[in-house]
């Protein structure tokens, strides 16, 4: 996907780095949520928005801090508890796609929808 969208995610160019380990665990995760998290494409389009080196250090480090939380296995209330396990995860990342909304563009947005298009 990294090619089709034209980013250049964490500014590696060609170098592979860990950015297929972060992006499987953030596919992973996201899978498992998209039935519980009704705004699946703003989370990945954040995700996109985060992988930019084009997008602020600040609004970069809110979404990593955001979508880390997300994949990480433990947090406040645990991923497995049905109904409840991603409530809280509902609750950062909404706050952080509101705090950083104006950086997530509109080819973030449609490089979200073509993942997600390709995922299902």
């Amino acid at each position: 996907m990294a090619q089709k969208s034209g980013f250049d995610f964490f500014g590696l160019g060609s170098k592979p780095g860990n950015e297929s380990e972060v992006r499987e665990k953030f596919w992973r995760t996201a899978k498992k949520a998209a039935r519980q998290i009704p705004f699946m494409e703003e989370v990945v389009a954040a995700y996109y928005c985060a992988m930019d080196k084009r997008t602020p250090l600040r609004a970069k480090g809110t979404l990593l801090a955001a979508l880390g939380y997300f994949v990480l296995p433990t947090d406040v209330i645990p991923d497995f508890v049905l109904g409840l396990g991603f409530t809280d995860d509902i609750a950062v990342l909404t706050a952080a796609i509101t705090a950083v909304s104006a950086h997530i563009t509109p080819a973030h947005r449609l490089a979200a929808k073509q993942a997600i298009a390709d995922k299902s």
